[in-house]
């Protein structure tokens, strides 16, 4: 009977010691993450990088046929808000939002782009 109680208190204490062991960890990686993350943004690759031909081949492969793809969802939402659009006098913003810019990333970039 006493080894069951302390077998179980056990269990507790571990648990308890893994909750706080996680916590921890998990705060420092946040905390960690969220300062280093912002390193890597400053960095700048160039077209003479080797990862740009990676890059490259990702932005043909699904970063343009997506854009295409968003585009023409963008001429459906375009014409379902054409009748609240019309009233405001937004036609143009609207179509510029919904389809030439996703036509724009799609089409008129250049292929190994910097901003990607």
């Amino acid at each position: 009977m006493r080894y069951n109680f302390i077998k179980y208190l056990s269990r507790r204490y571990f648990m308890r010691v893994l909750k706080k062991a996680l916590l921890i960890f998990l705060t420092v990686s946040f905390l960690t993450g969220g300062v280093y993350s912002n390193g890597f943004c400053w960095e700048k690759w160039t077209k003479n990088d080797s990862i740009t031909d990676e890059w490259t081949v990702m932005d043909i492969l699904i970063a343009r046929p997506l854009g295409i793809a968003a585009s023409i969802f963008g001429a459906g939402v375009f014409v379902l808000s054409l009748p609240f659009t019309i009233p405001t006098g937004s036609v143009e913003k609207t179509a510029d939002m919904l389809i030439v810019k996703p036509f724009h990333f799609s089409f008129e970039r250049e292929l190994p782009d910097d901003d990607m």
